[in-house]
């Protein structure tokens, strides 16, 4: 039997922009996975859309030769992130393993976090979530249902991860390359995305992000992003 591996993780996805057709599943996954509450049409007239993870759309041509090109955003899981600095009580902050942490218990709400992302990722909760019944069922038992007054942001599906190394474990081995998906990963019916640990050099992403194809959103920036697009082909 393996062995626990005991070197930390590096999570970190890729994504296939070859492969994505603009579908939102993704968007759907993420919701109900991680107990998302949707905007109301008022709300979103006010600017107030509420989704952790986004389809950007970009138009190529002149009309009516046009192409459509499709680009999930979600966290970019930044190993510089500038949100963490500016939260005067600590409630984002890296973790060991990487991931961009959001302390919902601690955060007061003061949004510095969301003016300093440059990638317009992080959401402040404006209204108490509230789901008529019987949509209460659907609620996953495993995340927490934010209330009023909260910055909110995807953590890689935070609660899958735990999971799963709570299994290799007890298990006493190692975790497996793609054995953890979050939510957006595993809905994905392109595959467009791949998810795994980046410092596994023969994990998928790994080499994926090692390609000639990868690339990083506003990469200038220097915020060291976690999240690879692999570049359309030609």
């Amino acid at each position: 039997m393996d062995q626990q591996d005991t070197k930390p993780h590096r999570w970190g996805m890729a994504i296939d922009l070859d492969r994505c057709t603009g579908c939102e599943a993704c968007v759907a996954a993420c919701h109900a996975e991680n107990n998302l509450p949707l905007s109301t049409p008022d709300s979103a007239a006010k600017g107030r859309a509420f989704h952790w993870i986004r389809i950007d759309r970009y138009y190529e041509g002149a009309f009516p030769d046009i192409k459509v090109k499709f680009m999930p955003v979600l966290c970019q899981q930044c190993d510089e992130a500038p949100c963490e600095p500016v939260c005067p009580v600590y409630a984002t902050y890296h973790n060991a393993e990487g991931l961009n942490v959001q302390v919902y218990n601690r955060c007061v709400g003061t949004r510095y976090c969301a003016n300093n992302c440059p990638y317009s990722v992080r959401f402040f909760n404006w209204f108490e979530p509230v789901w008529p019944e019987p949509l209460t069922l659907q609620l996953n038992p495993d995340v927490f249902v934010r209330p009023v007054g909260v910055m909110e942001k995807c953590t890689f599906c935070s609660q899958r991860i735990k999971r799963a190394e709570l299994e290799a474990k007890q298990e006493s081995r190692s975790l497996r390359d793609g054995e953890v998906q979050p939510a957006c990963v595993q809905s994905c019916p392109a595959e467009a995305m791949v998810f795994g640990d980046l410092n596994d050099p023969a994990s998928r992403v790994s080499r994926l992000a090692q390609s000639g194809r990868a690339t990083r959103f506003m990469e200038d920036l220097g915020t060291q992003p976690k999240v690879f697009y692999l570049k359309r082909g030609e």
